[in-house]
């Protein structure tokens, strides 16, 4: 797997950056958040959690390793592959996530373009205490 990249980014997108890794261009794909303090030519890190299919190596990259493993628990549930694991966390941060599926809240979950009320549910169910326990205070990272 590939845990991180570093380098100098080489290009912009609204959904991916191109980062240089020792001379290889890197297309990570990322949500509007984790993209928005990159800027073209200056040092970037990104965690990354590398998905593997049959006809493709596809790079997702986070601001942090939270971002990263909240992105890997949801993959887990049935019918959620990265692209809707992604349109997850550009809506919602990892917190709000936590706070969502541990208090059973659909309507926050159904935010998600891609998510319905039944999906919202298995979230809920299938999810369970993967994602660990929200923290007591809005805005306070999870323990």
């Amino acid at each position: 797997m590939i845990a991180s990249v570093r380098g100098p980014v080489l290009a912009l997108r609204l959904d991916a950056a191109v980062v240089d890794v020792g001379g290889v261009g890197m297309l990570v794909h990322a949500t509007p958040s984790s993209l928005a303090d990159l800027r073209p030519g200056t040092e970037a890190t990104l965690h990354t959690s590398l998905v593997v299919r049959e006809d493709s190596l596809t790079l997702y990259g986070f601001a942090d390793d939270d971002e990263r493993d909240v992105f890997e628990a949801v993959q887990t549930v049935s019918g959620v592959g990265p692209r809707l694991a992604l349109a997850m966390l550009a809506v919602l941060s990892p917190e709000d996530l936590r706070r969502a599926v541990a208090g059973d809240d659909l309507t926050t979950l159904v935010k998600v373009p891609g998510i319905g009320r039944k999906g919202a549910q298995r979230m809920v169910l299938e999810l369970g205490d993967r994602l660990g326990a929200p923290s007591a205070a809005p805005g306070a990272r999870a323990a």
